[in-house]
Parts: structure tokens; C-alpha cells; sequence
């Protein structure tokens, strides 16, 4: 069980603890996201690509990446002293896609992390949380030499709502990442006050 500080002589906070996905495309730096900014040593499932996955495995615009998630990602960051997330990513090939709706159980909401030369690779991400109402964003991971686009640009490509958060960000760097998972975590709060206010009514 993890603990949160305390200060002498009053007892230590237990924090909350909440699941956040982080899904998209393959080779789009889910794992990196998840290493970045993770406090402990990130649980990977990686394997090499080999020889025999080439006909399924599309390394278009991604050719010098030699792994491939085959499970998850794990990882772990305390936001506060009371407030801790798990996070979870996502495989990114179409054959490990059975192992998302494991993944997503008690979810509280998802980051889908996009390429801007890639976009449709996250098209099944959106598609899989808009599918199960699970508060998502969208996080366009910033690559050298990608050509950056208007936020309405990306929006329309992907057909996105317009509560949908959009943010750009880079999945090496710790505090860009500290701040889409803030912004997850504050869209999803959100999403669920709305869906109890509605049922309210």
C-alpha cells in the first residue's frame, strides 16, 4: 500500500489512487511517455520486431524502431501528496488489440498520444474510448522534423468533439507529460460531475 507524507503528529495521508490508458497508434512514444515520467522503473513488455511480423506490422515512417509492446506499460507518478496515478500503456498493433478492454477495466480516462505524419494510426484509439464513454484527450506528440498544424487542423482530421482536450506535447520530456496527464485527469473529473449533474435531473 503507498502512503503519501505526513506532517509530525498527524498520520499519513493515504492518496487516492487513479488508472489512466495512454493508447495510440504503433511507434507513436506511448512507451517513452510512460518512462518519462514514470517514479518508478517503467514495467515494459517489449519485443524485438522480427522477420515473421513484417507482413502485419507497418513500419511506414517509423523505420528505425526495433520493438514493439507486446502487453503493457507501466508506470507510476504521485501528482500529490494525495494523489497518485497508474498508468497503463496501450499495445499499439492491431493483433494486441484484444488486450485493451483488460487494460481498460476501472479506467478514469485516456491520453491518445498522435503523430501529425501519422494521424489514422490513432483513429482506433479515439474510436475505442468515444465506443465506451471514457473521458479521453488527445496528445500530439511533438517529433523532430514533423510539420506542426493548427489545433483545428488536427481537430477536424480527426473528427474530434469539441470538448475533447487537444494538447501538444513531447512524450521525452518529464513536465510536458506531468501536464496532459493534469489535464486527463481534470477533463475526466469534469466528465464525470457532468454525467452526475445529468443524472440528477
Amino acid at each position: 500500500m503507498i502512503f503519501g507524507r505526513s506532517e509530525r503528529g498527524k498520520p499519513p495521508v493515504e492518496p487516492v489512487t487513479l488508472k489512466i490508458l495512454v493508447a495510440g497508434g504503433f511507434g507513436v512514444g506511448k512507451t517513452t511517455l510512460v518512462g518519462a515520467v514514470s517514479e518508478i522503473r517503467p514495467l515494459r513488455t517489449e519485443e524485438p520486431l522480427t522477420e515473421a511480423g513484417r507482413p502485419v506490422d507497418d513500419v511506414s515512417g517509423v523505420a528505425g524502431k526495433h520493438t514493439t509492446t507486446v502487453a503493457m506499460d507501466f508506470g507510476r507518478i504521485t501528482l500529490r501528496e494525495d494523489l497518485v496515478l497508474y498508468l497503463f500503456g496501450t499495445p499499439g498493433q492491431e493483433r494486441f488489440w484484444f488486450m485493451w478492454d483488460e487494460l481498460s477495466e476501472g479506467a478514469l480516462g485516456a491520453v491518445v498520444l498522435a503523430d501529425t505524419r501519422r494521424l489514422e494510426d490513432c483513429f482506433a484509439a479515439v474510436d475505442y474510448f468515444e465506443r465506451r464513454s471514457i473521458p479521453f484527450l488527445v496528445a500530439v506528440n511533438c517529433f523532430e522534423g514533423a510539420a506542426r498544424h493548427p489545433e483545428d487542423t488536427v481537430r477536424q482530421a480527426l473528427d474530434l468533439d469539441d470538448d475533447v482536450p487537444l494538447l501538444l506535447c513531447d512524450a521525452r520530456e518529464r513536465e510536458s507529460v506531468k501536464e496532459v496527464l493534469i489535464a486527463v485527469v481534470q477533463h475526466a473529473m469534469a466528465h464525470a460531475a457532468d454525467r452526475r449533474r445529468a443524472a440528477a435531473i
